[in-house]
């Protein structure tokens, strides 16, 4: 009964609300998530519309996904402090696909994604970040870093360049040769900016520097607009115009997000997605891309949360949040979701104490659409890209990178250039592949190292059988990497002469199935000429392996001993007969 009852537990979900009420909520923790939401909902409002145009979209669509899939994900999720929305390190994902197969697309991309991370979690996969080394980790956050910088380029110096794509070297190539048509203007707003967000910290005012450096831009901006003839600095409402309702304007549409079906989006074309087998086959890959980077990001920003904060988070639970968000919200116009690590830490150094504080910043996000929409159309595009250039800096963890580089191995600084390259020159998948399947190598080459086998010329417990008996210590773990050397040291030894081989396992820590079939190998030749085999030490797991691949118990032949003592008096009695 207790094995059917297994068969249909529910998986994990909500643990993240769960906890946080299992422990005690009180109204003192409601007023600290309060503040801490509102917090973080100011600077979730500046930089949800600057990624989702870095992503190739008009701004709504992120404040769309911090509404929708932030309160969502809250909600749901194995964390009680992770906040869920748009980030910086999905742009280089989610620009080739909106260039592609348009926003429409896109949302669908992202459906599929979260349905890839509901089954992850359902399948209990959670844990698999441990498979990710840090190295491939900072490689290849670096490398998106410098791609979204590269990107903000044109917004921030006010170039007049033909549309970028998705190759970094052509895009640099597009970039240079538009230099001549800089506006003098943005780029100075651009430039007001960038300093203003750089040392607005250091004055210790408790308002969040995007949020500042978004107001007094754009208020920059409308002055020179205004003041000085044929400046023509961009902003969100001379960039994008909206259509709702059977209204239209500029900018950022004054209304809550609404059911939207993707299909009925644009795709390339301009004209609205058409839902065919080939396009689905097409967006597998981008969708498997962003579950991959979504996994790695939402349970890394766990982790994170939980080092802060002194408590554990369910990964798989988290998993499930994540395709519960990234499913629904592309219903409402959201993209792409998944933790921002750099938003959940504020949002725990503001004193957050559960998933209430993410789900206020949504609201807060959602108030900032319905009642200050026509404000957030005066954004400047160079502020923004300005505000992108803080966000690159920060996710490229420069001061780590250095410091891998000149305190790591050299294995581990290599795979992280390698996943820098590669993140640059190919994409984060291709990146996180290679990397890993390097780590992989390399641990195995270590382990290798780590595994040797040698002969005991004289074993102290066996001093009674020394004449007839031979022993082999073998050490460490025992797998194909190393399966060939092992086997080959038992079999270059001259000892025919002898009459029984004993290997010693204690120090065999695993084994698998390529040097068994060696064992079984080293077994036949023995008993062809007659001679005797003894295990000694291999644990239960061990044994129960090698007797299922045919290396069984044979009287006089084959057997098993828990130590050299009980070895001994075995060899004894086979020697006798």
């Amino acid at each position: 009964m207790q094995s059917k009852k297994s068969l249909f537990k529910l998986p994990p979900i909500a643990t993240g609300m769960i906890d946080t009420f299992r422990q005690g909520y009180h109204f003192s923790d409601f007023k600290n998530d309060a503040l801490a939401g509102l917090t973080i909902g100011t600077v979730a409002v500046p930089l949800s519309m600057a990624l989702a145009i870095a992503t190739g979209v008009p701004p709504e669509h992120g404040l769309y996904t911090a509404i929708i899939a932030g309160a969502l994900i809250a909600l749901t999720g194995g964390s009680r402090f992770n906040i869920s929305g748009p980030t910086a390190a999905f742009v280089v994902i989610l620009f080739p696909i909106v260039k592609d197969y348009g926003i429409g697309g896109l949302l669908l991309a992202t459906m599929m994604a979260g349905l890839i991370l509901l089954l992850m979690g359902v399948s209990k996969m959670g844990q698999l970040i441990r498979f990710v080394p840090y190295p491939v980790v900072l490689g290849f956050t670096a490398g998106i870093a410098i791609i979204i910088a590269i990107l903000q380029i044109p917004d921030f110096l006010g170039l007049q360049t033909a549309k970028l794509g998705d190759d970094f070297i052509e895009n640099l190539g597009i970039i240079f040769s538009s230099l001549g048509t800089i506006n003098p203007y943005e780029m100075g707003v651009g430039l007001f900016t960038l300093i203003l967000l750089i040392l607005w910290p250091k004055f210790k005012i408790p308002l969040p520097a995007p949020l500042v450096g978004l107001i007094v831009g754009g208020v920059v901006a409308y002055l020179i607009n205004k003041g000085v003839q044929g400046a023509d600095i961009k902003t969100i409402a001379s960039t994008f115009t909206w259509s709702a309702n059977g209204e239209t304007g500029n900018g950022i549409p004054p209304i809550p997000p609404s059911l939207v079906m993707p299909w009925a989006l644009p795709g390339p074309d301009g004209q609205p997605l058409e839902i065919t087998f080939k396009l689905i086959h097409s967006l597998v890959g981008p969708a498997f891309a962003i579950a991959t980077l979504g996994a790695i990001e939402s349970l890394l920003c766990a982790v994170i949360s939980d080092e802060l904060t002194d408590t554990k988070h369910n990964p798989n639970a988290e998993l499930i949040g994540q395709g519960i968000g990234n499913i629904i919200a592309p219903l409402f116009g959201g993209i792409t979701a998944t933790a921002a690590i750099a938003r959940t830490a504020t949002s725990i150094r503001s004193g957050a104490r559960s998933p209430i504080a993410a789900i206020i910043h949504a609201i807060f996000v959602l108030l900032a659409v319905v009642l200050f929409a026509s404000l957030l159309g005066y954004v400047p595009m160079a502020s923004l890209g300005a505000l992108l250039f803080i966000v690159a800096w920060n996710m490229s963890e420069a001061k780590h990178c250095i410091k891998t580089i000149k305190t790591s191995p050299r294995s581990d600084v290599s795979i992280l250039l390698i996943c820098f390259g590669l993140t640059i020159v190919f994409d984060m998948v291709v990146a996180v592949a290679v990397g890993v399947a390097l780590s992989a190598v390399l641990f195995i080459r270590s382990m290798t190292h780590a595994s040797k086998t040698s002969l005991v010329e004289d074993h102290p417990e066996l001093d009674e059988v020394t004449d007839d008996v031979v022993v082999f210590d073998i050490n460490g773990p025992l797998f194909f990497g190393v399966a060939e050397k092992t086997i080959a040291s038992l079999k270059s030894y001259d000892n025919l002469h002898k009459k029984i081989f004993i290997f010693d396992m204690h120090d065999v820590i695993s084994i698998d199935g390529t040097t068994i079939s060696g064992l079984q190998s080293i077994q036949r030749q023995l008993f062809k000429n007659n001679q005797s085999l003894i295990f000694v030490g291999a644990s239960t797991e061990m044994i129960v392996a090698l007797q299922r691949a045919g290396l069984r118990k044979t009287k006089g032949q084959l057997t098993y001993c828990s130590n050299f003592e009980y070895a001994r008096n075995i060899a004894k009695a086979w020697l006798t007969k």
